[in-house]
């Protein structure tokens, strides 16, 4: 696939950005991308940085999300949520901020997602106990498990709302664990914001990914459809034709992500299928679509590529998700959970977590450098 082929179908720009695009990166669309470590274990008085998510705000501010786990890499525990944000489309950053600190309880799973309608950036988040181990959420044990709140902010991420729980809305009643994300939500052309979730039934060991949505700008959140069993932590796409395609991590032992289609906007979703060219280590992984010309679009995957949390890779697809002609590695050692972003002047965002979730990264590069790729990604 050559470069003029994608710049012909994704001319990308950033129509909710009322601020200059910043000037492409020295190197063109080819350069080799440039990366910045954003969170460090052992800083700001954490112990470990995990769960990124990244998204663009409405005055073109890019905000850089994670859980703060104050004594370990543990799942549970004393966890705040932080964020970082650049007004330099990714060049420079800001100091951490404090989103949300529920003394030693949880709070985590960041999925951002901006409404482009009212430029507000929405911020769904899970809470449990502290003192809840893994295993306890799962069956929904013990007080304050696997609650679901939402904050937002009308200032690029500057300030934030007091979050509000909207688990009655979203959780029902024989739902146990429950994860919002973690990554990013969308909104479809016609207006509604999607969430990609996924949840645990009662006395079941299977997890489902499912969605929320809200067709009122926020005001409201409701259930949308979910997944056939043994799938968990999800990414959601609008193709060009208004499918919705939904990219999942995969319980069924095949180290392949697993897929399905809606055509009622996430209501209900199609049998799963799998996707041979996406190898996954049972991992988390990032999907994003980005805009071009004449409604044409191609989409961007992140994940580590591979049987084990290594080989952090990026693909591209010019048609829909149906095939994956081109890659290129990031990070070839430990690597894991990701958020994919688009820039302006053709420019992605990768927001990746590595060495052994020593570091979490910030990558930006040109879809030119990746449609040059040509399956180089990871074993």
């Amino acid at each position: 696939m050559s470069l003029a082929l994608l710049t012909a179908l994704c001319c990308v720009a950033a129509p909710w950005s009322a601020e200059p695009a910043p000037a492409p990166s020295p190197g063109g669309l080819a350069a080799a991308p440039r990366e910045l470590v954003l969170f460090t274990a052992g800083t700001n008085g954490y112990a470990s940085f995990r769960i990124p998510a990244v998204v663009v705000g409405a005055k073109g501010t890019l905000l850089a999300f994670a859980e703060g786990r104050k004594n370990g890499p543990s799942d549970t525990g004393d966890i705040d949520v932080v964020l970082r944000r650049s007004t330099d489309g990714g060049r420079t950053w800001g100091p951490l901020q404090l989103i949300l600190d529920d003394g030693t309880d949880t709070v985590g799973n960041p999925c951002p997602v901006l409404d482009r309608t009212t430029g507000r950036v929405w911020l769904p988040l899970t809470r449990n106990a502290g003192s809840n181990t893994v295993a306890k959420n799962k069956a929904a044990f013990g007080p304050g498990s696997r609650e679901v709140l939402m904050c937002f902010s009308d200032d690029d991420g500057a300030t934030w709302s007091k979050p509000e729980n909207i688990s009655a809305a979203v959780k029902p009643e024989n739902w146990t664990w429950y994860a919002t994300g973690p990554g990013c939500g969308i909104q479809l052309k016609a207006g509604r914001l999607v969430i990609p979730c996924d949840h645990r039934v009662k006395d079941s060991d299977d997890s489902y990914s499912h969605i929320i949505y809200s067709d009122d700008h926020g005001k409201t959140w409701k259930v949308g459809g979910r997944a056939a069993a043994k799938t968990n932590e999800c990414a959601v796409i609008e193709r060009d034709d208004g499918t919705l395609l939904m990219n999942m991590r995969s319980n069924h032992g095949k180290n392949r992500r697993a897929l399905a289609t809606s055509a009622d906007r996430g209501a209900t979703w199609s049998k799963l299928a799998f996707d041979e060219a996406l190898i996954e280590p049972t991992c988390q992984a990032s999907l994003i679509r980005v805009e071009g010309e004449r409604g044409k679009s191609v989409l961007v995957f992140a994940n580590p590529a591979s049987t084990k949390r290594d080989c952090m890779t990026v693909r591209l697809s010019t048609d829909q998700g149906k095939t994956w002609p081109a890659s290129r590695m990031l990070y070839a050692k430990s690597a894991a959970y990701s958020s994919l972003v688009a820039l302006p002047n053709e420019q992605i965002g990768c927001l990746y977590e590595r060495d052994g979730y020593k570091e979490t990264v910030f990558a930006r590069f040109g879809l030119g450098w990746l449609a040059d790729g040509r399956d180089n990604s990871g074993p």
